[in-house]
């Protein structure tokens, strides 16, 4: 070490040469304390002055950066804007939705699910998009089943957030699939399988927030604000749903700088 290291950071045990035996050997254990420091002082001896880590970026996690954005939401077209009244009533639906499910948690936990349900990991983005919206939105195709008296196939419309479903979801896993379907929500449209299942997943989530999921549920709130604004048709039914979502973040979760103003 540099004596100019060495002024700025001292050693605490200061040890002076030892007189050893000229066979000395590091690589044995110590038999004396003097053996022992003598040894310390070699390997630090041999420590390189700078040390670069090998990392293989195919152990990485994707998407480890996240960005917070502080802006607020947009305001709803015109003519759109939610009433206060409407927006506190949908505050108290929801809160009553949840109270309901901390209630019964249990007993939905104990329901059996259809042989054709199989959850995917926590860690499968692809499987929990094409579970929750199906294959037909996940393909971005229109094609229906040639026969519909074979009843509803879940694999290509997605499984609907039954309770029996929800209720099996830890903290961990449900703000996974939120992050999963806010994601997918980013670059598409919204569609009444994803409204559905960011609702449930909006009743799932347990205050308070932890900053991953606030970050989230934020991204969530700001999204609705720019896809209702370009709503070309103006869809009366599809913009009360993004208002409603943009309205429990901002009422219920109490991110109010990204509430609706009537």
């Amino acid at each position: 070490m540099e004596s100019g290291v060495e002024e700025l950071m001292p050693r605490l045990l200061p040890v002076d040469d030892c007189d050893l035996a000229e066979d000395f050997d590091p690589t044995v254990p110590p038999r004396t304390p003097q053996e022992h420091l003598k040894g310390v002082q070699i390997e630090a001896a041999r420590c390189p002055d700078v040390v670069v880590a090998q990392i293989d970026p195919k152990k990485l996690k994707k998407k480890q950066t996240v960005n917070i954005s502080i802006s607020g939401c947009q305001p709803a077209p015109e003519g759109f804007s939610p009433t206060l009244k409407w927006q506190q009533q949908q505050v108290a639906s929801f809160s009553a939705v949840r109270q309901s499910l901390n209630k019964h948690r249990n007993h939905w936990q104990s329901q059996h699910l259809d042989s054709n349900v199989a959850m995917p990991k926590p860690e499968d983005e692809e499987g929990w998009k094409k579970f929750c919206l199906g294959e037909r939105v996940y393909s971005e195709t229109d094609a229906i089943s040639d026969n519909e008296n074979l009843g509803i196939d879940y694999i290509k419309v997605g499984f609907p957030p039954l309770l029996s479903i929800v209720s099996r979801m830890n903290q961990a896993t449900v703000t996974s699939v939120l992050e999963y379907l806010i994601s997918w929500f980013g670059e598409k449209k919204f569609t009444p399988e994803l409204g559905r299942w960011l609702y449930a997943l909006l009743a799932c989530l347990e205050k308070p927030l932890l900053p991953e999921a606030h970050s989230l549920i934020r991204q969530l709130a700001r999204r609705c604000s720019e896809v209702r604004l370009l709503e070309e048709n103006k869809n009366e039914e599809q913009i009360s749903a993004l208002n409603l979502i943009i309205c429990l973040v901002s009422r219920y979760f109490d991110q109010c700088d990204l509430a609706d103003e009537p």
